[in-house]
């Protein structure tokens, strides 16, 4: 990234505008489009027909995850109205995501059919973070601050959740389309 883009982007970060580089822009496309329904029925659902039953996630499978690791459309129309900003809103939603698909992954056997799904999707975060990786954290506000230590914290007791790992792909999927939809002139679906 250009350094005289990055200055201006910092200065929309710290006015609050809903700025996106144009990176964000197209790897949260990518993102999208590895994320729609079909994809993530197919490789994440539960499977109950038998010849498939052993390949997908069994009946009822869920991934044990921090609790501030389930992110909702409901927590970002909370965080909003308590003025939080849209990038800080992103960085949040990339910080907690990106664990969130590294725990599904981290739970599948190389040979499971899934297992491929998930690398992608990592490597798509990775790409992310790296457009990420010249935000610094003090940047956004203590509230998001606060969360994303919370979640990349390792010997922190937390709250532990039970969740689908379905159910953490649509809340990804719902999550980045409320916070992309508009800096990034997406269309709806």
């Amino acid at each position: 990234m250009q350094a005289g883009y990055a200055a201006v982007l910092c200065v929309l970060a710290v006015l609050g505008l809903e700025a996106a580089a144009p990176g964000e822009c197209e790897i949260t496309r990518l993102l999208q489009d590895k994320l729609q329904y079909e994809m993530r029925l197919q490789y994440m659902a539960l499977c109950s027909y038998p010849p498939f039953q052993k390949h997908y996630f069994p009946i009822n499978y869920k991934v044990q995850v921090q609790y501030e690791e389930v992110l909702r459309p409901s927590n970002i129309t909370h965080l909003r109205n308590r003025t939080v900003s849209e990038p800080a809103l992103r960085y949040l939603w990339f910080h907690i995501n990106s664990q969130a698909v590294l725990r599904i992954h981290e739970v599948l056997p190389e040979k499971h059919p899934s297992w491929k799904y998930t690398q992608e999707l990592c490597q798509l975060f990775d790409a992310l973070g790296k457009e990420y990786s010249k935000y610094r954290q003090t940047d956004v506000e203590t509230v998001v601050a606060d969360l994303v230590k919370l979640v990349h914290s390792t010997g922190v007791e937390s709250r532990r959740k039970a969740v689908r790992p379905k159910a953490l792909l649509d809340n990804c999927l719902k999550v980045m389309q409320m916070l992309y939809r508009v800096p990034c002139q997406w269309e709806s679906t």
